[in-house]
C-alpha cells in the first residue's frame, strides 16, 4: 500500500485538474456568500494558491479561516490572558491545556462552545459538544475522568425553552453516561437575553503524566496517514462556518449543519486511542472535529512542516457518491487521523481490529508542504499547508462597555428591597428545581473517583491517584 501511494503522489503533475470556480456574476457572489469569504479574503485566498481556487479549496479555506477554527476576531483578546506559569505544561495551540497537579501528575482540560447546534438541534447538538472536547482530551494521552458544562437559556415562559432545555440536558448526559464519564458540577440559569441564542459550554478533565503528553504531528516522510474510526456521512457539513456565523431564525431549519454523535464508538475510540498511544504505534494523532478531514490534515502536516498526499478513494462513506468537497467538510463524529511508521502498521491493525474499530490507510507524509488531496484520479486540492494555516485574516473588531451593566452596591441594595420576599425565595427555590432536574440526569458517580457530586457542593471534588 505505501509503494502504491508513493507512486501516485509522484504522479500529481500528470492527474486531471478539477476545475476553477467562476468568478463572473451573482453565482460568484453567492459563493462566497455562502462560504463566508469576503472580497478581501478571497483576494489573500488567490495570492496564496497562485490562481482561481477549485470548490473544495474554497471549501477548506472557509472551514480553516471560520471563527470557530482560526479565532480571527477573538484571537486579538485571547492573547490578552496571562498563558504561562510554572505549573503550565501545555499552553494555547494543542488539543488540550495541561497543568501540572502534583510530582508528574497533571491534568489536560478543555472546555468549548456548542451553541448554534445545541439550538438547531438541541440532543444531538449538546450530545455531540460532549464528545469532541473528550476526544481533544484523549488525543494528548489523557483520560478523561470528569464532565462539566455552564447552561445559558432563555426565560422559562418562552414557548421553546423548555423544548431546548429538556433536549441540551438530556444530550449532555446521556453522551456523557454513555462514554462512562461522570458529570461532576456544573452551572445553569434562564434569561431573556438567551431567548435566541442559548449558550452550551462543554468541558472535561482528565489525568496524564507528565513524560506522556502526546501532540498531533504527521512527521516522518512517507508515513502512512490512517483514518480511524466511524465512516464518513453528510452531517456536519458546514458546521464549522456555521458555528461561527451570527444567528437568525432562519438557520434554526439548518439540521444538516449538525452532527450526529454515538457514545458507544466515542468509548471503543477513546479506550483504543489510550492503548495505541500508550503502546507508541503512532508517531501523531489528530480529533476530526470542526473541519473534519480538513482541519486535521492540515494542522498535523502545519505542526511538523510536512505536506500530505491523500487519496479521498480510501476514505470509509456511509453515504453514496459522495464528493471531495463533502468527504472534507463532513463533520461525522468518533473519527481520529493517526500517522504511523510502516514498520507498526501491523501492530496498530492488530489493536483497531481488537477495538472493532473501522479503519483505512488514506494517504501519507510528503515534502514540499504541500496539500495533495486526490479522489476519482482528479486533483482536487492543491495548496500550501503552512500559509493556510497561518496566514488567516486577523480582525479587531469596534466594541464598547455597556455602563447600563455595570451597577454600584447601593444600587444592588435598593433593588432587591423592592422584590418582595416571597418572590425571592420561589425563584431561589424554582432554580434549585431546574438544578435537581439536571442532575438526576447526569450519572456523577461513575468511575469510583468523585467525593463530592452537583448535589453536594458547588464544584465537584475527585479522588486522585498520584
Amino acid at each position: 500500500m505505501q509503494k502504491d501511494l508513493i507512486a501516485q503522489s509522484e504522479k500529481i503533475g500528470s492527474l486531471k485538474q478539477a476545475p476553477f470556480i467562476s468568478e463572473e456574476g451573482d453565482a460568484f457572489a453567492a459563493q462566497l456568500k455562502k462560504h463566508k469569504i469576503n472580497q478581501e479574503e478571497y483576494k489573500v485566498l488567490k495570492t496564496i494558491v497562485g490562481r482561481s481556487p477549485t470548490l473544495p479549496e474554497l471549501g477548506v479555506f472557509s472551514a480553516m479561516w471560520s471563527e470557530h477554527c482560526s479565532y480571527k476576531s477573538s484571537k486579538i483578546h485571547l492573547r490578552k490572558l496571562p498563558t504561562e506559569g510554572p505549573e503550565v505544561v501545555v499552553g494555547p495551540g494543542e488539543n488540550a491545556g495541561v497543568v501540572r497537579l502534583s510530582g508528574k501528575l497533571c491534568i489536560a482540560f478543555k472546555m468549548e462552545s456548542h451553541n448554534h447546534p445545541s439550538y438547531i438541534e438541541p440532543y444531538q447538538g449538546a450530545a455531540t459538544g460532549v464528545g469532541g472536547i473528550l476526544r481533544d482530551v484523549f488525543c494528548m494521552g489523557a483520560r478523561p475522568v470528569a464532565n462539566l458544562n455552564s447552561l445559558r437559556f432563555g426565560e422559562r415562559a418562552h414557548p421553546k425553552t423548555h423544548y431546548l432545555f429538556e433536549n441540551v440536558v438530556k444530550g449532555v448526559g446521556d453522551y456523557g453516561n454513555c462514554v462512562g464519564i461522570p458529570t461532576v458540577a456544573g452551572t445553569v440559569s434562564f434569561d431573556k437575553t438567551y431567548n435566541g441564542n442559548i449558550l452550551v459550554n462543554a468541558m472535561t478533565c482528565g489525568t496524564i503524566h507528565e513524560d506522556k503528553i502526546f501532540k498531533g504531528y504527521a512527521s516522518g516522510i512517507h508515513n502512512l496517514v490512517v483514518y480511524v474510526g466511524s465512516a464518513t456521512g453528510r452531517d456536519g457539513i458546514h458546521g464549522a462556518s456555521m458555528a461561527s456565523d451570527s444567528f437568525s431564525s432562519a438557520q434554526s431549519g439548518e439540521r444538516s449543519t449538525v452532527q450526529v454523535g454515538d457514545p458507544f464508538a466515542e468509548k471503543l475510540l477513546l479506550e483504543a486511542t489510550l492503548e495505541v498511544l500508550e503502546r507508541g504505534l503512532v508517531v501523531g494523532l489528530q480529533d476530526m472535529g470542526a473541519a473534519g478531514l480538513t482541519s486535521s490534515s492540515f494542522e498535523m502536516a502545519d505542526r511538523a512542516g510536512n505536506g500530505l498526499y491523500l487519496n479521498l478513494d480510501y476514505v470509509p462513506a456511509r453515504a453514496q457518491a459522495m464528493t471531495a468537497y463533502e468527504l472534507l467538510l463532513s463533520e461525522s463524529q468518533e473519527r481520529m487521523l493517526m500517522c504511523v511508521e510502516p514498520s507498526k502498521w501491523e501492530a496498530l491493525q492488530e489493536c483497531l481490529k481488537r477495538w472493532q474499530l473501522p479503519f483505512a490507510i488514506i494517504g501519507l507524509v510528503t515534502e514540499g508542504g504541500r496539500m495533495h488531496i486526490v479522489k476519482d484520479g482528479v486533483l482536487e486540492v492543491d495548496v500550501p499547508v503552512g500559509p493556510l494555516a497561518e496566514q488567516a485574516p486577523r480582525y479587531e473588531r469596534p466594541y464598547e462597555y455597556l455602563e447600563k451593566n455595570y451597577s454600584d452596591d447601593e444600587t444592588f441594595r435598593s433593588t432587591l428591597a423592592e422584590i418582595p420576599f416571597t418572590d425571592l425565595l420561589g425563584k431561589a427555590l424554582d432554580d434549585t428545581g431546574f438544578k435537581t432536574t439536571i442532575y438526576k440526569q447526569y450519572d456523577h458517580h461513575i468511575g469510583n473517583k468523585t467525593i463530592l457530586g452537583p448535589k453536594e457542593e458547588g464544584a465537584g471534588l475527585l479522588w486522585m491517584k498520584s
